[in-house]
């Protein structure tokens, strides 16, 4: 357990809201101990410990690395969703390229209003932004967790509580600081296979871990994981698809269309750790990592009877059929053929077009109609380097510092298979390098912190720091044909390819904004039982100003055994350089039809036609309460939250281009409206009010000749909207933000530990929910239904077969609960079994088994 200013300063708080790793605060706390001062702080956590940390004015969970190891998934996303239940990330196929990066939920906000930290550094964000982020996290552009390998983590620290006030932006939720093994000797290595029920989506993972020596007062840690993941498919064939099968056309595909996790290749994860004792009471640290994948996922299918602006213009009636000699300035020549019949290929019109060199289809192509595949080649690499100790000399003696500089880059390269460009008529190619996406952050951190003694119980802690930092957002072209408008692009025939248009030379280029802050956080034990902390941080944006935020932490003691604890604070988080700057084309299926729809910037000429506005940042206003019980062995919180978020950023939903538009949107520069069937950008929409309650309980006793640790975490999460603006934002996607994860989510886990034995056994429960499908924004009645509640049972065992080798079995979902079924009737249009939406995997059941060496 954590020991913090003796009644319980927020370790983490002091330590994170520093802008540093707990080993800073750790190395405070020695220091002060030398000259001899109470003990300031502990490093927090061990795996005995409680996962909510007791002595604490706002709610701690801790994970510690050897507890998220044991879970079927070598995703840290899966794993930490496993442990705290106000924390969701879905599986989202067909979502473009939320399929590569899953967001991630804190108390139901979106993944970029919780802070990802790295041994206490600001992590920055992915490439990748949510554009179908399942109505939550439409639009949003936060860190990818899942490059972070479980076997780097000595813990995982949680604070659920707002902290945008000692960190800046994207704490409204809380903050995540993921903590770096540093141990010098000893390690690991592993091998897990696993596969899932069904027979598919095998898995193989080995990761392993290193403790080396660097010098003799220091160290150097090291992991690597490798990964390959096949994909998963819970699909059934959409009777079009069939119907056009059973006419004799022997080229579709079963199932056309594929609903599963994308396929993972060579997923590699380096991380390296290191940390030197400068002597003087000063040391160096330096940490980062290099991660790359290839990822494959799935589209929707395209008919090759009637997809608009690719076999058809009139819904089908009619083939689209390309005129060569009109294209090149002569009368069309080439004669009308009937689509609306069970097999256009075996039409005698059809074929008398084929014989016509003039003349031409994409069915000449693709025959069967096809299923685009997209991908993407992500690369994260990061870098921290710097120093702390203390100042022994000078007008700062007597205070802590740490100095630290940081970067980070996240690339994604996109690419698109089994598709065509139609414009470019039988000469396109049918794969595509489609452009790239790159984030790039720079951070510069200097940190003081000092015990001053004012004649209370404790000295009163403070800390003040600057931060500068710089971020980037940059699209980078695809190749031509990507994008290119073909000759044919004037007879109704798509440009660029379709399904996720190349990003041409007018949307290439760089973007960037700075802004530089300050903070003071000053902590005081005012009295033997009264714990009082203030924070307060102005920040200066050079594209929308600045802002000053401030946060309130109090908890008094009651007796040895309760205490009480209660924040408030206001936040902000700014529309990240990416959201103002990005462009993309998506494909959207809404009640059947697949929209072709623009992404574009707020002030875009065709957002700003629409309605769009220079984007402005969230502000936030946070209440927090809650109680902590200890007795012996065993512990109890409760917390209450509040958080109001007003001007609230997403993507707003599809507004339709309007064919009595088209002439005027020319006019302002945009090419080929008419093949555009709606536009989206950011916009600031709506008000959210979202509150809740976390109860955390453990209990610790001997049992069956063994240790047994009983643990229950549950979860209470409502989120209402306040306010919306009804023309960027449709009664649909506020119904999905409102009721799309279950309001109540729990789990109970009894840990059992003999000599040569453990295993665990994790009962997870989710409330109902409002599941959607697709991109369905309909409020009701559509494809859509509130789904039952649900409970899913995770295990494993582990043996000690010696000191150095360990195997483990398990399984997640190990009854198989399956997830929310789709109505048969909507087969036909979706050609899925099961929502996508859900809050637990749509796949069912996985097991796998695992061998570790350790030395």
């Amino acid at each position: 357990m954590s020991t913090t200013f003796r009644t319980g300063t927020l370790a983490l708080a002091v330590g994170l809201a520093l802008g540093t790793a707990p080993s800073f605060a750790a190395g405070f706390a020695e220091e002060a101990a030398k000259k001899e001062s109470v003990e300031r702080i502990a490093v927090i956590g061990s795996r005995s410990a409680p996962r909510s940390v007791a002595e604490s004015p706002v709610p701690i969970d801790i994970i510690g690395g050897d507890e998220l190891g044991k879970n079927a998934s070598s995703d840290m996303l899966d794993m930490l969703v496993g442990a705290i239940p106000s924390l969701n990330a879905r599986a989202q196929p067909i979502s473009d390229a939320a399929s590569l990066i899953r967001p991630v939920n804190l108390r139901g906000l979106p993944s970029d209003s919780t802070l990802v930290l790295l041994n206490g550094k600001r992590r920055h964000r992915a490439s990748v932004i949510a554009f179908q982020g399942g109505g939550i996290n439409d639009g949003a552009q936060g860190p990818d967790i899942s490059v972070i390998p479980s076997v780097a983590i000595k813990q995982v620290e949680v604070l659920r509580d707002g902290a945008a006030a000692q960190y800046g932006s994207d704490a409204i939720a809380g903050v995540m600081n993921f903590v770096l093994k540093d141990d010098a000797d000893g390690g690991s290595i592993s091998v897990k296979q696993g596969s899932y029920y069904e027979g598919d989506g095998d898995q193989t993972i080995v990761d392993g871990n290193v403790g080396l020596p660097f010098t003799k007062d220091g160290f150097v840690n090291l992991s690597f994981q490798l990964k390959n993941a096949d994909a998963t498919s819970r699909s059934v064939q959409r009777p079009d698809a069939q119907g056009i099968a059973d006419a004799g056309n022997t080229s579709i595909q079963d199932p056309a269309q594929i609903w599963g996790n994308p396929e993972v290749k060579d997923d590699i994860t380096l991380f390296g750790n290191v940390g030197l004792d400068l002597g003087d009471d000063k040391e160096f640290y330096m940490f980062g990592n290099y991660s790359e994948r290839d990822v494959t996922g799935g589209f929707y299918y395209r008919n090759p009877h009637n997809r608009g602006n690719v076999y058809s213009v009139d819904g089908g009636e009619t083939l689209l059929v390309g005129d060569i000699a009109q294209s090149q300035g002569a009368a069309r020549t080439c004669a009308v053929v009937p689509a609306n019949v069970p097999n256009v290929l075996d039409t005698t019109e059809y074929q008398a077009m084929v014989a016509d060199p003039n003349c031409f289809s994409m069915n000449q192509i693709f025959p069967g109609g096809y299923t685009p595949q997209f991908g993407g080649n992500i690369t994260d690499t990061s870098l921290t380097v710097g120093t702390k100790g203390d100042i022994n000399s000078g007008m700062l003696e007597g205070w802590y510092f740490d100095v630290s500089g940081s970067v980070g880059r996240n690339e994604s390269k996109f690419n698109l298979k089994n598709t065509l460009n139609p414009s470019l008529g039988l000469e396109t190619p049918v794969d595509f390098q489609t452009g790239s996406y790159i984030q790039m952050e720079k951070t510069f951190n200097f940190d003081l912190v000092k015990g001053f003694e004012m004649g209370l119980e404790e000295p009163v802690n403070v800390a003040t720091g600057l931060e500068w930092r710089e971020e980037s957002f940059e699209i980078v072209s695809g190749e031509e044909a990507s994008w290119k408008a073909g000759a044919f692009s004037d007879q109704g025939f798509n440009i660029g390819s379709h399904g996720f248009k190349g990003f041409g030379p007018e949307t290439q280029g760089r973007n960037d904004r700075r802004n530089i802050a300050a903070y003071v956080d000053v902590e005081a034990q005012l009295t033997e039982d009264f714990l009082l902390g203030a924070a307060v941080r102005y920040e200066d944006f050079t594209t929308f100003g600045n802002t000053t935020n401030y946060k309130l932490t109090a908890q008094y003691t009651l007796n040895d055994e309760f205490s009480f604890r209660a924040s408030h604070s206001t936040g902000f988080r700014a529309p990240t350089v990416g959201q103002a700057n990005v462009v993309n084309t998506q494909t959207s299926l809404v009640m059947g039809d697949l929209i072709q729809t623009f992404l574009a910037p707020p002030t875009n000429p065709l957002s700003a036609f629409y309605g769009g506005k220079e984007l402005a940042p969230e502000e936030s206003r946070s209440f927090a309460g809650g109680m902590v019980y200890q007795e012996g062995d065993f512990f109890f919180t409760l917390d209450y939250y509040n958080i109001e978020v007003t001007d609230r950023l997403a993507q707003s939903s599809q507004i339709d281009v309007e064919p009595a538009d088209y002439a005027e949107l020319e006019a302002l520069g945009v090419v080929n409206p008419e093949l555009i069937s709606a536009v989206t950008y950011f916009a600031n929409d709506f008000d959210t009010t979202t509150q809740g309650v976390d109860i955390v309980a453990n209990y610790s006793m001997e049992l069956l000749d063994g240790d047994t640790l009983l643990s229950l975490a549950y979860n209470w999460n409502e989120t209402t909207v306040d306010k919306f603006n009804p023309d960027t934002t449709d009664e649909g996607k506020v119904h999905r933000l409102e009721e799309g994860m279950p309001d109540h989510r729990a789990t109970f886990t009894i840990s059992q530990t003999w000599d040569s034995v453990t295993s665990f056994v994790r009962v997870n429960y989710f409330g109902e929910y409002f599941a959607t499908h697709a991109d369905d924004t309909c409020a009701i009645g559509c494809w859509n239904e509130v789904a039952d509640s649900a409970i899913t049972l995770d295990a494993e065992v582990s043996y000690f077969v010696n000191d150095s080798i360990t195997l483990s079995v398990g399984a997640n979902n190990l009854f198989d609960q399956e997830a929310q079924k789709l109505p048969e009737e909507s087969y036909g249009q979706l050609g899925a079994e099961y929502y996508e939406s859900g809050p637990f995997d749509y796949n069912g059941g996985f097991y796998y088994v695992k061998a570790t060496y350790n030395f």
